[in-house]
């Protein structure tokens, strides 16, 4: 295992790399606020941060990684086009895996421009792999964006499709909200029964939850209106399924996504969207026809990534987490613009994972 000065040290020369690509160094504080960065972390962190008190600040989470408090910093002094680069350590809490580390360092390279998204997602993604050289590692793409765009296109309620694109990071549950919307599941028996009343709470027990009796009707009503609601078509549902399975090789999954619109138009624009980035891709030296391709790939990482993400893994160490990942969060600096946004992608790297690599080659 690498020492954490040799960690450091690898750490620093990738930061120094991307400075040499026109990024300033910054920092963020180790102690973050808890409550905006639980929110946007989604359930993926919520369950693996470390989060204490402090009588002044309240509640406060070790920091899990570096891209939230980047957009907080960028986007407090306006929506400028900017790039950045850092690298400290990140925490998160392992209670699954033991093995992996709670406390590790990690690079990162962000990219804030309005110009031309594809040409900044090639850049990122290009910087980051040429960072990579050598490690004999697989690359992994996909778009988050391209499924949200067929969620939003589905001829259904817009509760449903809000439904739908909030589970987006959660597989199971997503698939479980499309066979129900789909009719596809049986109601409840107490379900129905309570949807079937005249007044479900006449006769009910004083409320001593901390739902008031608004927020209980307010849930019936959509409840109600669900139920209402005609089924999700199976041209629709054969066609979602048909886009999560695509995994090919780029121009062979573009054709695919294609053949896929014709039955979820409003995929298109995301689609135009990917053949712009490969062609980006192309531009900076990656072989997009060996580049991997998954629709559903990026579903269960960070919950902020909103389109283009990816991943570098060390196909022969399956117990080792992806060496770098990224991705695209235009809706983040919405969210933490007030009132400005600007588009924004970025990558991270683990440099200790790469020196495990490098002293385990032959």
């Amino acid at each position: 295992m690498p020492g954490r000065a040799e960690t450091l040290a690898r750490a620093a020369a990738l930061r120094a790399r991307f400075e040499a690509a026109g990024a300033a160094v910054v920092e963020t504080a180790i102690l973050q606020p808890a409550e905006l960065l639980l929110d946007l972390y989604g359930e993926n962190i919520r369950g693996r941060a470390y989060v204490t008190s402090d009588a002044l600040r309240g509640e406060q989470m070790l920091r899990p990684d570096f891209t939230v408090p980047v957009v907080q910093m960028h986007m407090a002094h306006g929506a400028e086009p900017a790039r950045y680069t850092y690298c400290g350590e990140v925490f998160r809490r392992q209670e699954h895996d033991p093995e992996r580390a709670s406390e590790y360092v990690q690079v990162g390279y962000e990219v804030f421009d309005r110009a031309n998204p594809a040409a900044a997602e090639a850049e990122v993604f290009a910087l980051i792999a040429e960072a990579l050289e050598g490690l004999n590692l697989r690359a992994a793409t996909g778009d988050i964006g391209i499924l949200m765009a067929a969620v939003e296109g589905l001829q259904t309620t817009d509760r449903r499709k809000a439904a739908l694109k909030r589970h987006i990071w959660h597989p199971r549950r997503f698939r479980a909200l499309l066979e129900r919307f789909a009719g596809r599941t049986p109601v409840p028996p107490a379900r129905a029964a309570l949807l079937a009343a005249a007044d479900p709470l006449a006769g009910a027990a004083p409320m001593i939850g901390l739902r008031g009796r608004d927020e209980i009707e307010a849930r019936i009503s959509a409840l109600r209106e669900d139920a209402g609601a005609p089924p999700i078509s199976e041209r629709e549902l054969s066609a979602l399924g048909t886009l999560l399975a695509v995994r090919e090789t780029a121009p062979f999954a573009l054709e695919r996504l294609r053949d896929v619109a014709v039955d979820l138009p409003r995929i298109g624009p995301a689609i135009a969207r990917l053949q712009a980035r490969l062609a980006a891709l192309a531009a900076r030296g990656v072989d997009v026809d060996a580049l991997d391709f998954e629709a559903s790939y990026g579903r269960t990482s960070m919950e902020y990534y909103d389109g283009f993400v990816f991943g570098f893994f060390a196909e022969g160490r399956p117990d080792l987490p992806p060496i770098a990942t990224g991705g695209r969060y235009d809706a983040l600096t919405r969210r933490l613009g007030r009132g400005a946004e600007i588009p924004a992608v970025g990558g991270v790297l683990r440099p200790g994972l790469m020196l495990t690599l490098e002293e385990a080659a032959p």
